[in-house]
């Protein structure tokens, strides 16, 4: 382990998020709002923390990075992301801990959008706009964008792209990474700015329409509104962010594909089908489940109500248009069920992936093949092509390893006092990157009320979540730490 090497990354991230501070700043100036020095002071103690760092690693020159190097650059900078971009929340006065400050800031660099803030109107724009930009910043990825803006990083920088980019395995869009960094954020950019267009055609402010774009291309679900989207109950912005989120829960390879004249990329690609297949069935059977037993006398808002929360669940995105925590039972569960589902791979949306759980269940399919048909060679294929074998290894790990988490961390919150629901669901959206889960955490709740240890327990799950947990686990291990 190459600590000074690790130290000069570090300090050159803490920079850029230092830096992008002076984005909300400007609303905070045009409003004349008194978070005005809470931005200053925060970018003040981002740019020394990271010039101190930087500094303490000048005797490393810039080399190929190892494994090692970046299990723990890519572990390490989202940490400490979140805990430079808690110090305008922290300052503002916005929250009352820094433990609150520190989980509102991971719930948005991860895309989680869980929330501690019990009035979230009361705050300045800036400390909103904020708030909002982290989900953005987090939703294509701090490494990435660090790639993209700083070509030095990119030398090793593929076991960079590996740790931090979702889905067993990462696809480069040409051979340089830096230059597939800048083509992934070029089209996420280009989706976030067709966004804001089609929400502000609709009638929405600039303000809320950058935020709640941020907050839909991350799939990340934070919102200006106390209510959330559904505070304006307007159809049009309902559908026009299903639309989006859908989107950005589908890999960006294939957007960038479909942007270079192959449309028929997303529909060839078996995940996506799959993907899709969830999604209408999910939809299609919550509609009907709202209108006989949900009490719902119109088919169209059942419909939309049922498409927003499903593909907001599924993406992990977390926004809401309606209380989901009062719908019959079966519509409770399948919702639960699909916050384990995820988006798909090379998306910004969180949970195991809809490719890992394809695998899975042709592996279960393979191995009762085998039991009738002993002595047939069988494998797993994915899109014409013949998985190895520890590609599904690695595949099956994770999903052991995920289910582990999930169990221990809701003993662990049920043993702070929670109710069965609240530990389960809150785990369950915090490990999956969703935000609101069911009952005590629910669409209309938040997450204030927890104590601080069991909020230091989630922010870890939220970035076990995000880097997809070997990232972060490989740190506990002290062979990772060994020269």
């Amino acid at each position: 382990m190459r600590f000074g090497l690790v130290s000069r990354v570090l300090g050159l991230l803490c920079a850029i998020v230092s830096l992008s501070m002076t984005w909300p700043l400007y609303w905070s100036l045009k409003d004349g709002s008194n978070d005005i020095r809470a931005f200053l002071a925060a970018i003040a103690v981002g740019f020394i923390s990271g010039a101190a760092l930087y500094l303490a690693g000048r005797g490393e020159d810039y080399q190929e990075l190892g494994i090692r190097e970046a299990f723990a650059v890519v572990t390490l900078s989202w940490v400490l992301a979140s805990a430079v971009g808690a110090l305008p929340f922290y300052f503002a006065g916005s929250v009352d801990t820094y433990t609150d400050g520190f989980f509102e800031a991971m719930s948005g660099f991860t895309t989680t959008g869980a929330s501690i803030l019990t009035d979230i109107q009361s705050n300045p724009r800036g400390i909103l706009f904020w708030r909002s930009l982290t989900h953005w910043l987090g939703g294509m990825g701090i490494i990435v964008l660090s790639l993209a803006i700083l070509p030095f990083i990119g030398v090793g920088g593929m076991q960079l792209f590996k740790a931090e980019v979702p889905g067993p395995t990462p696809e480069k869009l040409t051979p340089r990474v830096q230059q597939t960094a800048v083509l992934l954020w070029g089209v996420y950019v280009l989706l976030s700015g067709a966004e804001v267009l089609a929400l502000a055609a609709g009638g929405m402010d600039l303000f809320e329409s950058l935020t709640h774009t941020f907050g839909t291309m991350a799939t990340g679900g934070f919102s200006p509104l106390n209510g959330s989207i559904g505070q304006y109950g307007n159809p049009y912005f309902d559908w026009v962010i299903t639309i989006f989120m859908f989107l950005a829960g589908a890999n960006f390879t294939l957007h960038y594909m479909a942007l270079r004249g192959k449309p028929l990329s997303l529909w060839r690609d078996e995940e996506f089908r799959f993907y899709t297949k969830v999604i209408l069935f999910s939809t299609v059977t919550i509609t009907l489940s709202l209108l006989v037993f949900g009490g719902y006398a119109s088919a169209e808002r059942a419909l939309r109500e049922a498409a927003f929360q499903v593909v907001s669940i599924v993406t992990t995105t977390g926004y809401a248009t309606a209380d989901f925590d009062l719908w019959p039972q079966y519509c409770r569960f399948l919702l639960l069920l699909l916050m384990f589902v995820g988006g798909c791979a090379g998306s910004t949306g969180g949970g195991m992936k809809n490719v890992r759980i394809m695998v899975i269940l042709r592996r279960v399919g393979m191995e009762i093949k085998r039991l009738l048909h002993p002595r047939q060679v069988i494998k797993i294929r994915l899109n014409g092509t013949v998985l190895r074998d520890d590609v599904i290894t690695s595949v099956t790990a994770f999903f052991i390893l995920y289910i582990v988490l999930f169990a221990l961390a809701t003993l662990a919150m049920a043993a702070m006092g929670l109710d069965l629901t609240a530990a389960i669901s809150s785990v369950a959206a915090t490990l999956g990157n969703i935000g609101p889960g069911l009952g005590m955490v629910g669409p209309t709740q938040n997450y204030h009320w927890i104590c601080a240890p069991g909020k230091w327990l989630l922010s870890l799950c939220m970035l076990l979540g995000r880097l997809e947990i070997f990232t972060v686990v490989m740190l506990f291990f002290p062979g990772t730490w060994k020269r």
